[in-house]
């Protein structure tokens, strides 16, 4: 589990060579770079490259049977 922005750059330089090469993880690496330089960046912007890298290959895929009914339009004063 990765709590701190620290366990997030721990686990990305104790990755293999072919997998830290890749573009969302080269993304993640250089995002915590800026937060770890700056210390006003966006921390914000370090953690959702981090899960996009980890999570890379989840396909997310809508799922029609979430979405609310559909009640109706909300009518207007006017058109009473």
């Amino acid at each position: 589990m990765l709590v701190t922005l620290l366990d997030a750059a721990t686990y990305a330089t104790a990755l293999p060579k072919k997998e830290s090469d890749c573009a969302e993880w080269q993304a993640a690496i250089e995002a915590l770079i800026l937060v770890a330089n700056s210390r006003t960046g966006p921390t914000m912007l370090a953690g959702i490259g981090v899960m996009k890298a980890i999570n890379r290959h989840e396909e997310r895929v809508f799922n029609p049977d979430r979405k609310g009914p559909h009640w109706g339009k909300r009518k207007l004063l006017r058109d009473r």
